[in-house]
């Protein structure tokens, strides 16, 4: 019964959107033990440090992030600390131990100046803290040079946690008229799915003795493109009706709804890498979100 049949799997941020759902989708690939704050300390490496030494983990999944965007201008050192220190302490001790690190990033490591969607080897130029904070991060492992599956993320939703999903929903019941932005295009992508996404990558990365040939960045979003407009608009439609207020969503330019921290116009993720490696490619955003909600 050797370790790679069996691994044990460390998840960091196990009350996350993600991490709540990678407790089920990775419990077939093995013994997965989760952790989160304050169990585990992102901003102290002699914390980080002894959760890997105790848990011996064959594969660490790190869902962890800061990920208060406004907030991290504010704190840059705090968002730097988790996102951009921590997942480098993470790739040191994976390489010690002989583990997988996959660490998820995020679509706002790029500036969003392109109009065609972006490929892992666009040049990142992050706009605020929390986007240079995670570049730092994906720099870190990569530099550390083990195994590891960088996993680029966009838009994240879910049915828990905090998101823009959620949000829509309860602004909808509470007002009769929303005002969201429709200037600024990603890939809406439900938590579940990354997650089963991510157990697929893995149940192939563990089934070979060799790692290191999956080794690398890969984008990881939903098929399609939305606004923030559209896809409220595709909330709102889609919730149930009882208690339900909004009847009209206008639609506004970025710079009527100014925020402490800059988002990428165009974020838009193309994932054809992770569907050459893998042979994985999301389902579009809408039907994932009819999943969802239906």
């Amino acid at each position: 019964m050797s370790a790679i049949e069996f691994p044990t799997i460390l998840v960091i941020g196990k009350i996350g959107q993600v991490g709540w759902e990678l407790r089920r989708t990775l419990a077939p690939l093995g013994r997965v033990v989760c952790v989160d704050y304050p169990e585990i300390d992102l901003t102290d490496g002699g914390s980080i440090r002894k959760w890997v030494t105790d848990t011996t983990p064959s594969v660490i999944v790190n869902a962890a992030a800061y990920t208060a965007v406004d907030k991290a201008e504010t704190e840059p050192d705090r968002c730097q600390q988790i996102n951009g220190v921590a997942p480098g302490i993470l790739a040191e001790e994976a390489r010690k131990g002989g583990a997988l690190l996959v660490h998820y990033s995020t679509d706002y490591v790029f500036d969003g100046t392109k109009t065609t969607p972006y490929v892992e080897e666009d040049r990142p130029n992050p706009l605020g803290a929390y986007g240079k904070s995670k570049l730092a991060g994906d720099q870190a492992v990569q530099q550390v040079d083990g195994d590891h599956l960088i996993l680029r993320l966009c838009w994240v939703y879910g049915a828990r946690g905090q998101n823009f999903m959620l949000t829509m929903m309860r602004l909808a019941r509470e007002r009769e008229k929303l005002r969201v932005v429709q200037d600024q295009f990603g890939c809406p992508t439900w938590s579940r799915m990354i997650a089963e996404t991510t157990a697929l990558a893995l149940k192939q990365a563990l089934s070979r003795p060799d790692w290191s040939e999956f080794k690398g960045v890969y984008h990881l979003a939903a098929s399609g493109q939305a606004s923030w407009h559209r896809f409220a608009e595709a909330i709102i439609d889609l919730m149930p009706e009882t208690g339900k207020k909004c009847t009209a969503i206008e639609p506004i330019a970025t710079s009527e709804y100014p925020l402490p921290a800059r988002r990428p116009a165009y974020s838009v993720l193309s994932c054809e890498k992770l569907k050459r490696t893998f042979g994985l490619a999301l389902p579009d955003w809408e039907s994932s979100l009819r999943q969802v909600l239906e």
